[in-house]
């Protein structure tokens, strides 16, 4: 069994393979999809056993920095939200956070977003965020489908933003909101709330495609004021 001071030692020789990999990325310029040297090459650059780069490429994997497949080098990864949003879930389950700061950060970004997105959104963005907020409505017996249509319509508006930034933060979200959206819809007392809430969806999506930055900004603060009333009356904290 190995000692504390092996396991230690491991540890500390597999962060700087990390800090190495990321180096050598940074310095060839690498972008997504193009590949890393193969574990034997790093494992004589660095002096370093394989097994050690093995690890810091698993470490790097887990935090979507590098895509791994069997058979295949590794290769450096498209950004995406899952590593912020496992992090989002883990202070949410751990309660170093809580659903109101969440909707509190939401409201200020996606308040932003929905202001550049109609500056910024081309046609056929402007035509998915319509099309998901009239989906609301259309599917409105199935609350599930409007939880997916209503998740949908937030990301494109992020997307439109042409900030990819803004997209990576709301997407990591989604796991958190996929838990509370339910809660919201329920805590509703009446179909005629949820409709107005659906309405209030196309009401942000129309203003975005007319390219009213202003009514955009001010019905995308209407929503988060009304979704957290509904999240408090269902007493979520």
């Amino acid at each position: 069994m190995a000692t504390v001071s092996e396991v230690a030692g491991n540890a500390g020789l597999v962060s700087n393979a990390i800090g190495a990999i990321t180096a050598h990325i940074r310095m060839n310029e690498l972008g997504p999809g193009d590949r890393l040297p193969s574990e034997g090459a790093l494992s004589k650059e660095l002096s370093v056993s394989r097994t050690v780069v093995r690890e810091a490429f698993r470490s790097l994997a887990a935090m979507r920095l590098i895509d791994l497949r069997v058979g295949k080098r590794a290769m450096v990864a498209q950004l995406d939200h899952g590593a912020m949003s496992l992090m989002i879930e883990h202070g949410i389950d751990t309660a170093q956070i809580n659903v109101q700061q969440i909707y509190d950060v939401r409201r200020t970004i996606e308040v932003r977003t929905a202001t550049l997105a109609a500056l910024r959104r081309s046609n056929d963005e402007a035509r998915a965020i319509l099309e998901h907020a009239e989906a609301m409505r259309t599917n409105f017996d199935a609350a599930e489908r409007v939880m997916e249509s209503d998740l949908a319509f937030h990301l494109e508006i992020a997307r439109a933003s042409k900030n990819p930034i803004f997209a990576m933060i709301v997407g990591a979200f989604q796991g958190v909101s996929r838990q509370t959206w339910p809660i919201g819809w329920r805590s509703r007392s009446s179909d005629s709330e949820r409709h107005a809430m659906n309405d209030l969806h196309v009401a942000i999506a129309e203003a975005i495609v007319a390219g009213d930055p202003q009514a955009a900004s001010q019905l995308m603060a209407q929503h988060f004021e009304e979704s957290v009333k509904a999240l408090l009356a269902a007493g979520v904290a």
